[in-house]
Order: structure tokens, then sequence, then C-alpha cells
């Protein structure tokens, strides 16, 4: 594997940058795909803790990214639009349908820390002590940990991809010490890797986790950059309840006004000027139904 010079530039306004020898390299062995994967990780735990980077707003865009790979996966056609609309434009009473309920499951499970109980709550058919032993399971190093997870739920349940998913990017995150699930594995696998078993299933893995890794750092920039504008512009707010307003666009992938804190007119107005300040975006393209994000 060649590899390309190391590129550590970064400055106040910026999160360090992924090196380039790992986006470009053309890994020709196993190895080469775990140390590059190990790589990955280890850059994007660096970012991880710094503090600027928005990290509920963060899980929460990875969140619909796993849920629209999950619902891919069931030869569903729904995509990061509908997903959106199935669940923040629900009303009191409605069901958001097996695409929505997917997402459900991806926001819960990455609302709260990593626990026993935090995946009961994300996946309710499975028994907390059943959820205990998969993640129990085995030693080594995390990828390795969590393709045993990943191929251990897979084998009992074939047709179990969320919670199999769910699962393994939890025994990731408690291998590498995190607090919060992140939602990795199900981006950067294909359909086909879920039915591979043993070492090929850990090089999927590997694969996967190098793709994911790379466009999490990078999302991570993105938000640092529109976050930091939001929390600029924050001030010249003068509606009541923009402060909480404020802090929803910075943990929620998506805002419905209806769900802000503010009558529906001012929610309305608020939103209509955050855009004019370039500090959320329009998400739909329509002009009723409307949803708004950083």
């Amino acid at each position: 594997m060649t590899f390309a010079g190391p590129d550590h530039s970064s400055d106040l306004a910026t999160l360090p940058r992924m090196p380039a020898w790992v986006t470009s390299a053309r890994p020709e062995s196993p190895e080469d795909v775990a140390f590059l994967s190990g790589a990955a990780l280890n850059h994007l735990h660096v970012v991880m803790v710094r503090a600027e980077v928005p990290h509920a707003l963060l899980r929460d865009r990875l969140a619909l990214r796993a849920a629209e790979a999950c619902v891919a996966f069931s030869g569903r056609l729904e995509r990061t639009g509908e997903l959106r609309d199935a669940v923040h434009l629900l009303r009191p009473g409605d069901l958001p349908g097996p695409a929505g309920e997917t997402y459900l499951a991806w926001r819960r499970a990455v609302e709260r820390p990593v626990s026993i109980k935090a995946l009961c709550r994300a996946l309710p058919d499975l028994q907390a002590e059943r959820i205990a032993t998969w993640l129990d399971m085995g030693q080594g190093a995390p990828v390795t940990h969590a393709a045993m997870v990943l191929e251990a739920v897979l084998t009992e349940a074939p047709r179990a991809d969320v919670s199999a998913l769910f699962l393994a990017d939890a025994a990731l995150a408690q291998a590498l010490g995190w607090e919060h699930l992140m939602p990795l594995l199900a981006p950067g696998l294909k359909r086909a890797d879920l039915r591979k078993r043993g070492d090929e299933l850990r090089l999927a893995c590997h694969r996967a986790l190098v793709s994911s890794a790379v466009e999490a750092v990078r999302l991570s920039g993105d938000l640092v950059r529109r976050a930091a504008h939001l929390m600029a512009v924050a001030p010249k707010l003068r509606a009541k309840g923009a402060g909480d307003a404020v802090e929803m666009f910075l943990t929620r992938d998506a805002v419905a006004p209806s769900a802000l804190p503010l009558p529906a007119r001012a929610a309305r107005r608020l939103c209509d000027r955050l855009v004019e300040l370039g500090a959320v975006r329009e998400l739909t393209g329509r002009d009723t139904f409307r949803l708004y994000g950083v």
C-alpha cells in the first residue's frame, strides 16, 4: 500500500483534517484495510473530543444516514426526504410506517449514553439478557468485537439487520470508550456484506468503518462551522423563546416550525429569519410543511 504524505493542516476555525493517506490509499491486503480503519477511527476519536463539535446534532444526522441504509437493505425506496417527513411531520396518533420506525429507532439509540436500558428502549423486541449476552461476547480489537456481535445476531436472527447493526455499533462504542453510540457500520456496509461471515464479514466492517469515519469527520467539520454561525447570529433574534429554538437546531437534524417553543406564526417568522441570515437551511424545497436544519 502506497501512502501520500500526511496532511496535518488545521486552523482555529476548523477541525483537524483526516490525513490524506487514509482517504487516498488503495489498500492491497486485509492487513492494510485493518490498519486504515484503525487510523480513521483514531482520527475520528480525536475529533469527537473537541468541545466545539455539536455532538448531539452529529449523531442525529448520522442516525438519518444509518436509517436510510437500513431501509435500503430491506428493499424499501424511502430516502432522506421521505424519512424526515415520516418522523417530523407526524401528528398525534399517527404511525410513522416501517421506514419511519427504523429512523425513530436509530434516533432513540443515539440519544442516550450506551447502556442495556437505552438499547432496550431502541430495540423493545429484544430482551435485556439477550442484548447483554451479545455485547459481552468475545474478545479482541474494537472492530473485531463489533464484527463478532454483528455475526452473532445475524446468525441467530438473519432478518434482524437493524438490531444487529445497533448492537455492533454499541459494541464498537464501548470498546472505543465512547459514551454514545455512533451509527457508523450501516452507512458503510453493502446489503451483500450482511450475508458474509467470519473473516469476510470482519474485512467488510473494516472497509465500512474507513468510509464512514472519513464521512463523519467531514460532516463534523461542516457542522462545527454551521453551528458557530448559528450561535453568532443568535443575539440578533428577538423573539421570545428564540434561545430554546436555537438549542433545538443545534441538537436535531431537522426541525418543523410547529415543534419550536413559539406560536405558529412567530415560529415560521423565526425560521425565515434564520434562513435569511444563512444560519439554517430549508430542507424540503416545499412551500408548505417545511423542515429546517443547520
